[in-house]
């Protein structure tokens, strides 16, 4: 089973995503979530909020927050429900969920990999971590070359070693 919305605190997950000028919209259980492109549980994007329930897994809020925040900020306004990313984007976009998953106390970057393995990603090396740990070096750099994100990305895990 995968954490869900109702598994944390909401105040940090709020605070992560105005952290990069987004909203949290809380939907009532039971409720259609707006802008969700999967449906059921999924977190769904409209402009610069993201609408969640208490069953919403984490993984997923992070996934669809992260696309609107490695779009221009210009385009957020028009998006609903697909963000219609590049593969570059999209790729950003799950190393970003997994740095962002450090930032969800009861979460952390170890649950974010077991969860996007329960949930189906698929990557070419056959799990969410053996890809951060191997294969993303592409998805990093696109992500740290995003003018937008400059000062507001943690720490890359490259440079949690150089300083250990």
């Amino acid at each position: 089973m995968v954490l869900t919305l109702a598994d944390i605190d909401r105040a940090a997950a709020v605070a992560l995503l105005a952290r990069f000028d987004l909203e949290l919209v809380e939907v009532e259980p039971g409720e259609a979530i707006p802008g969700s492109y999967w449906g059921d549980a999924e977190a769904g994007i409209i402009g610069s909020r993201v609408y969640a329930r208490d069953d919403t897994p984490l993984h997923s809020l992070l996934h669809e927050a992260g696309h609107l925040m490695v779009m221009p900020p210009a385009r957020r306004a028009g998006v609903h429900t697909d963000a219609a990313d590049t593969q570059r984007d999209e790729d950003a976009v799950c190393y970003l969920q997994l740095l962002l998953a450090e930032a969800l106390p009861g979460f952390g970057r170890e649950r974010a990999f077991a969860d996007m393995d329960a949930w189906g990603y698929t990557f070419r090396l056959g799990s969410a971590q053996a890809w951060f740990e191997s294969d993303a070096e592409d998805a990093a750099a696109h992500l740290a070359a995003l003018p937008h994100l400059e000062g507001r990305l943690p720490a890359f895990p490259a440079a949690e070693r150089r300083a250990a």
